[in-house]
């Protein structure tokens, strides 16, 4: 396997949750993640982002609206210097019960194929239980991040993740703590034996 990667969900982890954003005008980061951010790929990670797009499903908006949003933060980050490598998304209404749909595992496989990473020596990073869950269901070590619906959901999955911090920036510390402790080898909690 190759680089290890941090995998982030978007609304409420990245950028602010505008519920069923579709204009790429309303894309805006959140206090704390360019900073963040920043500090993973320094540590020598990769980044990609993992997010559900029920909206599509629901035909709320159309996928060509999700890319254009996604083009755009991309693009945002990009020019403060840091480069995401890829973004994946489901475009699945929940009733469709698909295998992609966090906290379902696909597009963490499909993500550790297409980029050569071990989800065990992974971080998945997010505001909701279903990030926290696909962290558990993968191997990743679990981050759930307070901002957006993240303060909320800590009552109910705050036990359930592997670390519970205010935003990416407090992410970053705790994954550069870990990368040190372990001497460059990060391994995670659940790592079959």
């Amino acid at each position: 396997m190759g680089k290890r990667f941090v995998l982030l969900d978007r609304d409420g982890t990245v950028i602010v949750d505008k519920h069923y954003l579709h204009d790429p005008d309303g894309v805006e980061l959140l206090p704390g993640a360019v900073e963040g951010l920043r500090r993973m790929r320094e540590l020598g990670f990769g980044l990609a982002l993992l997010t559900n797009q029920s909206g599509v499903g629901r035909g709320y908006f159309s996928e060509d609206d999700m890319h254009a949003c996604n083009d755009r933060l991309v693009k945002m980050l990009a020019e403060q210097g840091v480069v995401i490598d890829a973004v994946y998304h489901c475009p699945h209404a929940p009733e469709e019960n698909c295998r992609c749909r966090k906290p379902e595992p696909g597009m963490m496989i499909q993500a550790s194929e297409e980029l050569r990473f071990d989800p065990f020596e992974a971080f998945m990073i997010g505001d909701k239980c279903a990030d926290v869950l696909l962290g558990k269901n993968t191997g990743a070590v679990s981050i759930l991040v307070r901002t957006g619906k993240g303060a909320k959901e800590e009552a109910k999955c705050g036990d359930a993740a592997d670390y519970v911090v205010d935003d990416l920036r407090g992410a970053a510390e705790v994954i550069a703590e870990l990368k040190t402790k372990q001497d460059g080898r990060m391994a995670s909690p659940r790592r079959p034996q």
